[in-house]
């Protein structure tokens, strides 16, 4: 449902603005970070490196799409050590869990 006064949608229990669907459409919008999703599905967590290799990018490449994913509420992040591990956000957005169940 669309509120035409506030430019929100109604997506599950959410109310989400059109900016904000706007920016998770734009992550989910690239090869590589469906990729990285894909990836952290099966694998549940993996580091900025573990990605990286996997997905066939340099490092710093791959922490810019990671933050991407992170801005938009897809990915959550944790820092152990030197180490920054990803993993799929455990309260995604509704937009972006529907998206994912395809991927």
């Amino acid at each position: 449902m669309y509120n035409k006064q506030m430019g929100n949608k109604n997506v599950g229990n959410q109310t989400m603005g059109n900016k904000e669907l706007e920016r998770i459409l734009k992550a989910l919008a690239n090869q590589r970070r469906l990729s990285i999703v894909s990836f952290l599905k099966k694998r549940k967590e993996a580091t900025v490196g573990d990605i990286a290799e996997k997905i066939k990018l340099s490092f710093r490449s791959t922490s810019k799409h990671l933050g991407v994913l992170s801005m938009a509420g897809i990915l959550e992040r944790e820092q152990r050590s030197v180490q920054m591990y990803y993993r799929v956000a455990s309260d995604i957005p509704a937009p972006a869990r529907t998206i994912l169940f395809v991927v």
